[in-house]
């Protein structure tokens, strides 16, 4: 994408992230409270109190949809050494997903989406893991096509870990979550 087509947001020690990466943000925001580097004087920032509600990362998506975005990406928000931040992270795409809004957390080769309903098409993915588990629910209702082992309308528990390690066999696969919400990772 180019960069007239997107808004970067960095999210508190994000902005020691990007600049490695070579990439400049349109906005910083946090607290700042794990940040390496010093902040730009010529990026937007808003600053947050250190006692707060929100993560960082939530502000962010928060402040991204106030100005009118729909389309997330979000890099940079697992692993690490606070696996609450990392559940927190795939709250905030279940939020996006409640507010109608398309979201993945993108990890290196891993991709995490949301699905509140609907049917997600993984084009050019083939040999790639899939797990599928029910989120903030103790079911959601899926459907797979193009996985090795296919589901029809099948009831995922939250205490069974059935959708665990699927792989993608077909140049185009799809999920289908018919209710309930799903966090489906795809891995290389």
């Amino acid at each position: 994408m180019d960069r007239k087509n997107r808004f970067v947001v960095c999210a508190d020690g994000g902005y020691d992230a990007a600049m490695q990466s070579g990439v400049i943000p349109d906005l910083l925001i946090g607290d700042f409270d794990s940040i390496r580097s010093e902040l730009p004087k010529d990026v937007e920032t808003i600053r947050l109190k250190v006692e707060k509600d929100d993560t960082d990362t939530f502000a962010a998506v928060k402040e991204g949809m106030r100005r009118g975005y729909r389309r997330f990406e979000l890099y940079g928000v697992l692993g690490g050494e606070r696996m609450d931040h990392s559940f927190a992270s795939l709250c905030v795409l279940q939020y996006l997903a409640s507010q109608g809004c398309k979201a993945v957390i993108l990890d290196g080769s891993r991709r995490v989406f949301l699905m509140d309903g609907g049917r997600l098409t993984l084009s050019g993915m083939k040999g790639r893991t899939v797990s599928v588990f029910p989120f903030g629910c103790s079911t959601c209702e899926v459907t797979y096509s193009g996985l090795k082992y296919p589901l029809e309308e099948a009831v995922l528990e939250s205490s069974i870990p059935l959708g665990a390690s699927n792989r993608i066999l077909e140049e185009t696969a799809q999920i289908t979550v018919s209710s309930g919400d799903a966090l489906v990772f795809v891995e290389k």
